[in-house]
């Protein structure tokens, strides 16, 4: 035989059982075998001869045995030994489990096993115990038989475990989970307790044999069980084996039970008595006694054993113990050795448990009582005898109390069957007590191995001899399989006559019979047989007998004692006169047969003579009652084997592998006897050759109907055999072999499997068909029921329908009718009324004339009456004096005053009778004018800003505002009262105030003069020009066709238009603060659009047109105007007021009072202090003899939209306060008494307009607001709240934006849409005088924000964010900026990208995060979209990692995962940082931060980690936290720059100029007062500080002002700190405190002191002593902390000394560095205008323009340098020379795609 390495093959070891063994090679290159023992073997050549190749199933094994293809011993060892120590303990033959004990716990039996083996076939997972269960489960359900299994082995081989495990799988899968099935299982604690004992085979070894029957209800559910005991050890009680225990419940006992119960019952530990101690083993590892007692009597309580029942137990327990410590003394009675019990505290106490008397039970002890032919005769015992005599009564007491016990639980889960015709089902499990051979076997073995004898007959019956019986019977070809039959070893023991069991009970009933006698009767009757084993002499007790698991020899001695199981009658005396019911209880059965002796004295005075009423009866009596204990246990054996025939068995045969009861320990030579004997080499042989399965035909054809194909066998032809072959035939084709005999069909095991597999495919195709087509059958008749329903809604909706449509016919033709008769009457009356007015006239004529004449004679008569009267009386007169001028006046007046009422009367009747018509002809008029503006939300065009994109895709609400719960601020200032309006009629205006006599009624020519007096020649000309541009705008005036020349200038002037509008010489950057550097930074400087220089043009030019002025961008004008003025405009500085402006500028830029913005980045300062600015020309229309145009050119003279009209007017209002009222008095002019229809509605389009954006003046208020009264439908009330809205917050800088136009065609407020940090977008109404205060609260009041001080509107627009604040600056102002810029660029205003913030501005310094959540949310939110943008920036790299893992741990918490980490990077760690390093590392830093933070490990609240990252920010970085304003200073300490902004924050002040350098620094202890005038530029402040006062101008200075002094008292409130201005000594008085001047009192709060009475209570931070100090001595400081050294010096000084140091300090300064001078600047100069590209600016929405001085990865097509563009061959060098460089810097090679960029970079 070859053999090579790796190889199995079986060696011979000479034992007669092969082993197998590995070929391996030894490191001398040798091969050698390694058996599965370890041993090595040398490979020589009587070894090679003996070798044989294993089969490939032997090598691994395998689940099932049958299919091993070495079906030998070895074969089947060797399986079992491979799968053992794969820790595989379950190996199926066939249908039967072998199971090997592990002697070790393992994960096989969880609830998920039990799913995992529910409804499963037997072989389809792998063998388990629970595998066996289900089979019999299924089958009991399947077939309606009764099903048991039979669960054999050694003692130790893991039955009563394999039991258990049944149990609770049975349990488990009836699905009920009810209270018997807890019982059932609780039974098994209890009766292992009473029934188990350790001994030297097994630690839980059952010493009774039980067989369980578990009742189930139809549908599967356990419904009762009952179990049946047989042949307790009960001598295991008084005597055990060395290293054997007895029964587990004693040491329950003694280890568990509470001291206080075993005090009652005198218990001490298991040493202390002698039943426990026989074996000299009082412990056993691996059991805890005391939670083994603590199970037993919750088990207990469940099987509904009482508190008294277990006490009761307890008793009679403890009462054995006692018992088993009763000693004996020999002593001499009547000269026979008898005994005496000693008196003993064990003694006493058996007798007050068993509740005797103490002489009543020495007696018993020490007495025996027998009966005679006639008499019962009692003698004494010898000590040997008493002890014989206590151990039989303490076997009767625990064997009757563990029969009761089991009765007990019977009747708790014993359901007797009802008188229902159902038949219950069951399933049984046998555990009893294996084949036991000991060195010394008793009585009991050979009653346990007689049992086991019985088992494997009924084993090898049923697999064997009823399996190859009826394969004879019918008819199936069988080869006939020899095994080990036991049926000889049955008969010696019990069924032929005079077997051994029947010798051993005729013995026993011979009262002379001794265990000898017994013995040579078994001699002479079986010693000639083989199986019965004669001792070797007469004098040996020892006999044998050859069982099926070997020869065993068995101990006669005290066999017929042990068989007789008699108990002295005087015991059973005992207990009668015992008042212990559970003792009497379980003694029930002996104590109904005793009956009441008699005794007698015999003449021996050394017996006592007990004679009976009917002796003979009794006697022959008692013979009949006592059966022996072999009838007895040969009786429950029979009717165990009947139910056994009459149940389908399963068989689990338990392997011991060793008798160490050690895990992985496999004694070959053990296990290989127990598999002889259990036949399992022969069961696997007829297992496999054999047909397990079988059917009648009539039952495989009604179970497996649904698998037979009608058109190959139809069951109504066909016989049933044939039908079954057809469906083996169809489903089995090429499945191994099936028999068919006379009436059965004979199967496989994986044939019944592939059976019910294919029933139940088969059976769930059928079940769908019939659900399909019952489905259809319903849903058919569901739908024809409701196409049924349908029809007869149809029929009454269409009749509902049809009368509808016939009653709407029926009254149009009523109507009809109606219209026509009423056409009809009224042409009839018309023609009778013109006959009658026909008829009127003629005769009313012919009636005047009639009466003419007669009166015509009269007055002709009266006249020359008169004529001569009044002669005579004016001759009179003149005698008389001339009436007084005073009266002639007052006449005058009557009569102007009754022709203004004349006048008012008819014009409100026109009014009135014009209205009706008014109102679609203005809403035409309306959508004629503005048809073009589209309908949409402000602040959601075009692309979001730069920066704020994130917050533009994130958003997640768009909430909005209903206007009609706002209430605008102040509605209540100016209401009045509406009833004198009637003094206030226009024309009464115009008399009083209009010029040359002009009228109050429309007209349609050019003023000569203006309308009001105006004492600015300007105003004079603007306002002929303002009545030109109005008459155009209402359509009185056609526009011009031809151009007309201006005045003094060239045809190539700007027009006015596009000054106004697109404004060239204006920078949006101005309007941007110092909160944006950083996004300035990030994206380089910010390109602004080149100037052109119109200096030459204006030198041609003797006067410019309005706005076309060069700027200079080194002039700076302190703006004039009240504090109420707004942040900036783009019309004013185009129009500036020249008429109260002295001094102007000549190159530079107007500004108008409301020209300042807030924050801006300021120009620097001119070099030239005499340079001064002059203010525009304005371009007018004059009006001569010849209606010339005066100052007309291309500006005007041209067709101008309805847009920009209305801009020129507002514009010209806007720069010009005076001309307001002429403005407004020109459109009333027009308007009133206008025919024109047109005209008309355009005039008040116009006027709604500007009442939106300019108020009034008081003197012509009341007439506009009168006047605006008998406005067309829908506008009186529109222009009344616009003109009350414009009189509360003031005029406006701007003209009306495109949002403002929107809202004229719907007459309501506005929308827009203001962005929150969190992403909310949230839609507010304005109107044009909205301001940002406004839009503020309305903010707060929608997201419930508390704490909304510092927080501010913001508007972005390209790279560009500015902040509004939350004071009354327009909102429209700003907006109406951002379309100007977007106009500027290119672009159209419609789709200007601006967007509206709401963002914290300002910190209070005592700003506290927990006060309001919600203002922390925002602010976080902020922090954290800053720091991605780059905005906020981070000194350190440590402090960004911890606060984007504070973020992480806000976000996810403790989720630290890849995806979260990673989106904590996106959120807070800027572009430029994640390209300098990659993302993977932010996130492992970021990560690691997380895990070592303190918030982790304390689990903070998310809410207090973000007031932590508020809190960091708001100290990191005060500056952008800051609100700046533009001011000048006027006077005060020197300071590098006289125009600088001032940026206040929570910190203190700080003086800034245009670069962001910090001139000056002032915390607020420094800050000693600050007070606000009314200057002659505008307002101006008084800041007084330990450094100087600053005497400080501006138009925002009242509120800087105002900020300063809130955070000065709001810290002064807040302080607690103070310095002294005085010196105080009080030492005599302990109550005052003692202080000096200049020294430190830290306030201490209580309300000992009140501030407002003069005292406080305070504590000198120098002595630290405390007491009351007087308020007028001390100067509380503004600071919550402890101010610094040098404040507390400088206050410390006096003026003059502060002075002194402050100008040292100067003196050793630094000289200012000049900036150096950038590219960006440069390119301002030098570099070419860049290329725009108009629509792509504008369809993006965002894109800013080309940056030269930039970097670019694109090649340019034009030189940089604007000298060279001219010069075609330099241009195109330039730009090669761009695209080498592009090769050459690595940032190029990539857009450029070029291979290798090295090999070029030295290239010729």
């Amino acid at each position: 035989m070859h053999l090579s390495k790796g190889d199995f093959v079986w060696v011979d070891t000479g034992s007669g059982v092969p082993i197998g063994a590995q070929v391996k090679v030894t490191d001398t290159g040798q091969l050698q075998l390694i058996d599965d023992e370890g041993k090595e073997h040398k490979i020589t050549k009587g070894i090679e001869g003996g070798l044989r190749p294993m089969h490939p199933t032997s090598v691994h094994g395998v689940d099932d045995m049958i299919r091993l293809g070495d079906l030998n011993e070895a074969g089947l060892l060797r399986n079992l030994l491979v799968r053992h120590k794969d820790g595989l303990i379950y190996t199926f033959t066939g249908s039967i489990l072998v199971a090997v004990n592990p002697y070790q716990l393992l994960p096989l039996y969880t609830a998920d096993h039990v799913h995992q083996y529910t409804d499963r076939r037997l072989g389809e997972l792998p063998p388990h115990v629970f595998a066996i269960a289900d089979s019999c489960f299924f089958k009991m359900r399947r077939n309606r038989r009764n099903q048991c299994c039979v669960i054999s082995g050694e003692s130790g081989a893991g039955k009563t475990e394999s039991t258990k495990l049944m149990l609770q799988f049975l349990a488990a899968v009836s699905g009920q989970h009810s209270w018997i099935e807890q019982q059932i299982l609780e039974a098994n604690p209890i009766l292992e307790a009473f029934g188990n004992a350790k001994t030297i085979r097994n630690d839980n070894s059952s010493r009774f044999g039980k067989y369980i029957d578990i009742n189930f209800t139809k549908g599967g559910a356990i419904e009762g069980a009952r179990i049946e005991q047989y042949l307790l050890e009960k001598s295991r009680v008084c005597r055990q084996a060395p290293e054997e225990r007895n029964y587990h419940v004693f040491y329950y006992l003694l280890m568990g039970m509470p001291a206080e119960q075993k005090k009652i019952l005198s218990l001490g530990s298991a040493a202390e008595y002698n039943y426990l101690t026989m074996g000299k083993c009082t412990s056993c590892e691996g059991r805890d006694d005391v939670k083994e007692y603590a199970h037993f009597r919750s088990a207990l309580k469940i099987l509904m054993f009482s508190e008294n029942d277990t006490w009761e137990i307890c008793k009679l327990l403890a009462a054995i113990l006692h018992i088993g410590n009763v000693d004996f003394e020999g002593t001499i009675i009547n000269n026979l050795e008898g005994c005496e019990v000693p008196a003993s505290s064990h003694f006493d106490m058996v007798c007050q448990l068993l509740e005797v008397e103490p002489k009543v039970l020495e007696k018993s002890l020490t007495q025996r009582s027998f009966m005679t032919i006639r008499e019962s005769v009692s003698k004494v015992l010898t000590s040997a005898q008493a002890q014989d005599g206590r151990d039989a009564f303490v076997k009767a007491i625990y064997g009757r109390l563990f029969i009761w016990v089991v009765d007990k639980i019977n009747a708790a889960i014993h359901k007797p069957p009802g008188e229902s015709d159902e038949v219950r089902q069951s399933i049984g499990l046998l555990d009893i007590f294996g084949f036991e051979n000991f060195n010394t076997n008793s009585f009991e073995q050979l009653c346990i191995n007689y049992a086991n004898e019985q088992l494997q007959q009924f084993f090898v019956k049923h697999v064997f001899k009823l399996e190859q019986e009826e394969y004879a019977r019918e008819s199936i070809v069988w080869e006939r399989i020899d095994y080990k039959d036991n049926q000889e070893t049955l008969d010696v023991l019990a069924n032929k006559a005079l077997n051994i069991l029947a010798l051993i009970d005729e013995e026993s009933n011979f009262p002379k019979g001794t265990d000898t006698t017994m013995l040579q009767k078994m001699n002479q009757v079986h010693g000639k047989g083989s199986i019965y084993i004669s001792p070797k002499n007469n004098y040996e007790t020892q006999f044998g007998i050859s069982h099926f698991a070997g020869a065993v020899y068995y101990d006669s001695k005290g066999f017929l004692e042990k068989n007789r199981d008699a108990l002295s009658l005087d015991f059973i005396q005992l207990v009668e006169t015992s008042s212990n019911k559970l003792l009497k209880m379980v003694f029930h059965n002996e104590m109904s047969t005793t009956t009441n002796n008699s005794t007698k004295n015999s003449a021996n005075p050394k017996m006592v003579i007990n004679t009976p009423k009917n002796t003979l009866r009794q006697a022959n009596d008692g013979k009949k009652r006592v059966p022996t204990l072999t009838g007895q246990f040969r009786q429950s054996l029979d009717s165990l084997m009947k139910t056994l025939t009459a149940c389908q068995p399963y068989f689990i045969r338990c392997i011991k592998p060793n008798d160490y009861k050690k895990p992985m320990l496999f004694d070959r030579e053990l296990c290989l006897r127990q598999l002889r004997y259990s036949g399992m080499m022969e069961t696997i042989r007829i297992r496999k050759a054999g047909y397990p399965v079988r059917y009648t035909f009539d039952e495989f054809l009604d179970r497996y109907r649904v698998l037979l194909k009608t058109y190959i066998c139809d069951p109504q032809k066909e016989s049933k055999e044939k039908c079954c072959e057809s469906i083996c035939e169809s489903v089995l084709a090429g499945e191994g072999d099936w028999k068919t005999g006379k009436t059965k069909i004979f199967l496989k095991d994986f044939h019944d499997t592939m059976l019910e597999v294919e029933r139940m495919k088969e059976l769930n195709v059928k079940a769908l068909l019939i659900q399909k087509v019952l489905r259809g059958y319903k849903y058919r008749k569901q739908f024809l029921k409701k196409k049924a329903a349908a029809l007869v809604i149809q029929k009454h909706w269409r009749g509902h329908k049809g009368r509808q449509v016939y009653r709407v016919v029926q009254k149009g033709f009523a109507r009809l009718q109606a219209q026509v008769r009423s056409r009809q009457l009224h042409l009839q009356y018309k023609r009778k009324r013109q006959a009658a007015i026909l008829l009127q006239a003629q005769v009313r004529g012919y009636v005047a004339r009639m009466d003419w004449k007669r009166k015509r004679d009269a007055v002709v008569f009266l006249q020359a009456h008169t004529r001569g009267f009044l002669a005579r009386r004016t001759v009179k007169n003149m005698r008389r004096s001339y009436l007084s001028a005073k009266e002639k006046e007052a006449e005058r007046l009557v009569m102007l005053q009754r022709q203004k009422h004349l006048e008012d009367v008819l014009r409100q009747k026109k009014e009135m009778e014009a209205q009706a018509q008014s109102e679609s002809i203005m809403d035409q008029q309306v959508d004629d004018i503005f048809g073009f503006l589209p309908v949409m939300v402000g602040g959601q065009e075009g692309q979001a800003p730069e920066g704020f994109e994130t917050l533009e895709s994130k958003r997640v609400l768009l909430e909005e505002i209903d206007i009609d719960t706002i209430s605008m601020e102040d509605e209540d200032l100016l209401v009045e009262d509406q009833d004198d309006l009637d003094d206030y009629p226009f024309s009464k205006l115009a008399s009083m105030y209009f010029q040359g006599g002009a009228s109050h009624t429309h007209i349609r020519q050019r003023l000569r003069r203006p309308l009001l007096y105006h004492e600015d020649e300007g105003d004079v000309q603007a306002s002929l020009t303002v009545w030109w541009i109005i008459l155009r705008f209402m359509g009185d005036l056609l526009e011009p066709k031809k151009q007309f020349q201006l005045q003094g200038s060239s045809s190539q002037g700007r027009s006015l238009n596009q000054d106004v509008i697109e404004r060239k010489d204006r920078r949006l950057s101005h309007m941007v603060g110092l909160d944006q550097r950083v996004l300035r930074n990030k994206k380089g400087p910010v390109q602004e659009e080149s100037v052109p220089n119109r200096k030459a043009s204006m030198s041609r030019n003797k006067r410019a047109a309005p706005g076309e002025v060069a700027p200079n961008t080194k002039v700076y004008t302190v703006p004039e105007g009240n504090p109420r003025t707004r942040k900036g405009s783009t019309f004013t500085d185009l129009l500036s007021r020249s008429r109260k402006t002295s001094a102007v500028q000549e190159n530079g830029i107007p500004r108008s009072s409301s020209s300042f913005r807030k924050p801006s980045i300021i120009m620097e300062e001119s070099e030239d202090p005499t340079e001064v600015s002059k203010a525009p020309t304005l371009q007018t229309v004059k009006e001569d003899g010849d209606d010339a145009l005066i100052g007309e050119g291309s500006t005007l003279d041209r067709p101008l939209s309805s847009l920009e009209k209305l801009h020129i007017i507002v514009g010209y209002a806007i720069v010009r306060r005076d001309l307001r009222d002429e403005i407004y008095c020109q459109i009333c002019k027009q308007l009133q008494d206008n025919n024109n229809r047109n005209s008309y509605f355009r005039g008040w389009i116009l006027l709604s307009l500007c009442l939106g954006v300019f108020p009034p003046s008081e003197r012509i208020i009341k007439y506009i607001q009168s006047f605006i009264r008998f406005a067309p439908s829908g506008y009186a009330s529109y222009c009344a709240e616009r003109l009350r809205r414009t009189l509360t917050n003031g005029a406006r800088g701007e003209p009306p934006a495109w949002l403002e136009l929107q809202a004229t065609k719907t007459k309501k407020p506005m929308v827009v849409s203001v962005t929150l940090m969190d992403g909310r977008s949230i839609n507010l109404p304005v109107d044009s005088a909205s301001t940002s205060k406004e839009l503020c609260q309305l903010l707060a009041n929608k997201v419930k924000l508390k704490d909304m001080f510092g927080f501010s509107l913001y508007v972005a627009l390209y790279e560009k964010v500015w902040a509004l604040g939350g004071g009354r600056e327009h909102v429209m102002d700003a907006i109406s900026q951002c379309e100007q810029e977007v106009k500027r660029r290119g672009g159209q205003e419609q789709h200007a990208p601006w967007r509206l913030f709401f963002r914290k501005e300002i910190f209070t310094p005592w700003h506290d995060c927990a006060e309001d959540m919600i203002s922390t949310e925002l602010i976080y939110r902020q922090v954290v979209h800053s720091l991605k943008f780059g905005e906020y920036q981070m000194e350190k790299e440590e402090d960004l990692v911890h606060l984007a893992a504070k973020h992480l741990y806000i976000q996810h918490g403790s989720d630290d995962s890849s995806e979260a980490v990673r989106e904590a990077v996106q959120a807070c760690v800027s572009n430029p940082l994640l390209e300098a390093k990659s993302e993977g590392k932010w996130a492992q830093m970021i990560s690691t931060a997380h895990a070592q933070g303190s918030y982790l490990s304390s689990l903070q609240k998310a809410d207090s980690v973000k007031a932590e990252v508020v809190d960091y920010a708001r100290e990191k970085w005060p500056i952008f936290f800051s609100r700046f304003f533009e001011v000048v200073k006027v006077s005060g300490p020197s300071l590098p720059k006289n125009k600088f902004i001032v940026a206040i924050n929570w910190t203190g002040i700080t003086f800034l100029d245009e670069r962001e350098k910090r001139l000056l620094e002032l915390s607020f202890p420094e800050v000693t007062g600050v007070n606000s005038t009314r200057g002659a530029k505008g307002p101006v402040v008084s800041l007084l500080t330990l450094k100087g006062d600053f005497t400080l101008s501006g138009s925002t200075a009242t509120d800087m002002a105002e900020l300063v002094t809130m955070f000065l008292s709001g810290l002064t409130e807040r302080s607690q700190y103070a310095v002294t201005l005085k010196e105080m000594e009080k030492r005599d008085d302990p109550t005052f405190l003692s202080f000096k001047k200049g020294e430190l009192i830290v306030i201490l709060k209580d309300n000992e002191f009140s501030q407002e009475r003069g005292w406080i209570n305070g504590q000198n931070h120098s002595t630290g002593k405390t007491g009351a100090v007087p308020t007028e001595a001390i100067l509380i400081l503004p600071t919550l902390t402890k101010p610094t050294n040098e404040v507390m010096s400088l206050l410390n000084l006096s003026p003059n000394q502060r002075k002194t140091v402050l100008a040292n300090q100067k003196e050793t300064g630094t000289v200012e560095r000049l900036a150096p001078f950038t590219l960006r600047e440069f390119s301002l100069e030098y570099f070419r205008q860049p290329a725009k590209d108009v629509n792509r600016q504008v369809m993006s929405r965002n894109a800013a323009p080309e940056k030269l001085w930039l970097n670019s990865r694109e090649p340019i097509r034009q030189p940089l340098l604007k000298k060279l563009v001219g010069n075609s061959d330099l241009s195109h060098k330039a730009c090669l020379a761009f695209t080498d460089i592009l090769l050459r810097i690595p940032f190029g090679i990539s857009s450029l795609n070029i291979a290798s960029p090295e090999s070029n970079l030295f290239s010729p």
